[in-house]
């Protein structure tokens, strides 16, 4: 007789593999929610703050935010980050405008160390609400609005509702309008399946962490793994995945476009010239919508131009700032 291995055996051998190496990857990449205590030592030293803000229903929504520079200042400047940042991306800013200006960054809800809204609401109009909400706790009256990509798009149009609140604009790569993108972060591509988003609720490999940050660099070899690890773990934060696919579902990209031609702050609109996911095209729209606009495009850089370059984007801000 043969000592051939029947078909049934060698099936049940690749069948054995296969099972030994799901588990192996299962083990590698399987990355459980973080509870917020864990990780605020690391991702919240001072001068990070947190505190309970008061919303509609009697809700209370924990945001972790950070005040900078001289309190003397009566308009201070206020920077919201991007879908799945933190109010990290801001730091080079912060260091160098925080020198004679009071700068305030926060974490919207559903992303960084804010956590998920009680409401699960992430429409645009919900994190209006919010904000408003979140500048009355501070008695913050009258500001320079800044954001980058959903934070920009959601500045845009707090600028439009509240023109009495917001002395100037800056519009970083921003979001709010709906033009198609030439590539999106490979974090975001998640099709509409409930299995899926289950397994992308227990499993995250660090690997597609480090390519969705470097798509969004203009010259990814800037990117490295503390920045990284950064991304990583504060999408771990406890119920960060799931608000981040909440959010995704509720983008209703141009809905607001009206809201342009009502702003009347002066506006500084900065653009990343290798920018996939908005593409610099959007900066000329925002600039003929808005009737005080300027713009400045950076060649080199992506959709996160106040990260990968912070000095040279925030030197522009200076100009804005101290020009007439």
């Amino acid at each position: 007789m043969s000592d051939r291995p029947t078909f049934g055996a060698r099936l049940m051998k690749l069948l054995g593999f296969a099972v030994l190496a799901t588990a192996l990857l299962a083990m590698a990449f399987r990355a459980p929610d973080r509870p917020l205590e864990s990780l605020i030592a690391r991702w919240a030293p001072p001068p990070s703050d947190f505190l309970e803000l008061k919303l509609p229903g009697g809700q209370v929504q924990l945001v972790h935010f950070r005040d900078e520079g001289p309190r003397s200042d009566t308009t201070p400047i206020v920077l919201l980050h991007g879908t799945a940042a933190s109010l990290h991306t801001w730091e080079g800013w912060v260091k160098s405008l925080s020198a004679t200006r009071r700068v305030i960054t926060l974490d919207l809800p559903g992303f960084g160390l804010t956590g998920p809204s009680p409401l699960g609401d992430y429409s645009d109009d919900a994190y209006g609400s919010f904000l408003w909400s979140f500048f009355q706790q501070l008695q913050i009256s009258r500001m320079v609005l800044g954001g980058n990509s959903l934070g920009g798009g959601l500045a845009w149009q707090y600028a439009a509702r509240h023109p009495e609140q917001v002395a100037a604009l800056v519009l970083v790569d921003a979001g709010g309008l709906d033009l198609p993108s030439a590539a999106v972060p490979a974090g975001f591509r998640l099709p509409d399946s409930r299995l899926l988003h289950w397994l992308a609720g227990v499993f995250l490999p660090r690997p597609l962490v480090d390519r969705s940050v470097r798509e969004v660099y203009g010259d990814p070899s800037k990117v490295d793994a503390a920045l990284v690890d950064r991304y990583f773990e504060l999408t771990l934060r406890e119920g960060n995945r799931e608000a981040l696919t909440q959010r995704l579902a509720q983008r209703t990209p141009g809905r607001h476009v009206e809201l342009l031609a009502r702003i009347r702050a002066p506006t500084l609109i900065l653009w990343g010239g290798r920018d996939r996911l908005i593409p610099p095209v959007a900066a000329t729209r925002l600039h003929e919508a808005i009737a005080h606009s300027t713009v400045q495009v950076f060649p080199g850089l992506g959709h996160v131009p106040q990260e990968e370059d912070p000095a040279s984007t925030v030197q522009a801000v200076h100009t804005f700032l101290h020009s007439p």
